[in-house]
């Protein structure tokens, strides 16, 4: 089971520092000073810097087979989880705009007033959500010995 979450959270990993790079070459960090995102840069960098973290502690849990590494993976993941719900809840109404709106103009002025984040594929943000849940889950079944190590 830990190399099943080491598995999952590295293809969210994969998944979530693609939508990261798409928001930092988006404009996501110059949206910041007009408010055009509206992911801010606290939280999206916050979210991976822990996510990252974690990961890191749970290789170490890895080779050390620590259960204190472990839950402090699962520690670690809960806040992830945490902003990653407050992103979503963020990039809902960006993405449902998107969807309603007619197409607009293109070119450097138009793209300023388009939020960095509303770009992300529907796929990847699916993707991501479901295997940082199954992470979380995984994680947290291995923190309490279920499934042996």
């Amino acid at each position: 089971m830990d190399i099943a979450a080491l598995i999952t959270w590295v293809v969210t990993a994969l998944g979530g520092f693609y939508m990261l790079g798409t928001w930092i070459q988006r404009g996501g960090l110059r949206q910041q000073r007009t408010g055009t995102s509206r992911l801010p840069a606290p939280v999206v960098l916050g979210h991976f810097a822990l996510a990252a973290i974690g990961l890191v502690v749970w290789i170490i849990y890895l080779v050390a087979d620590r259960t204190v590494l472990a839950w402090t993976s699962f520690g670690l993941l809960l806040p992830v989880a945490l902003l990653g719900f407050v992103m979503l809840a963020r990039w809902l109404p960006v993405h449902r705009a998107a969807a309603g709106a007619p197409p607009a103009a293109t070119g450097p002025a138009a793209e300023a007033t388009v939020p960095a984040e509303r770009h992300f594929p529907v796929p990847v943000v699916l993707a991501h959500g479901l295997f940082a849940v199954a992470t979380l889950v995984l994680v947290l079944l291995t923190a309490l010995g279920v499934g042996g190590s």
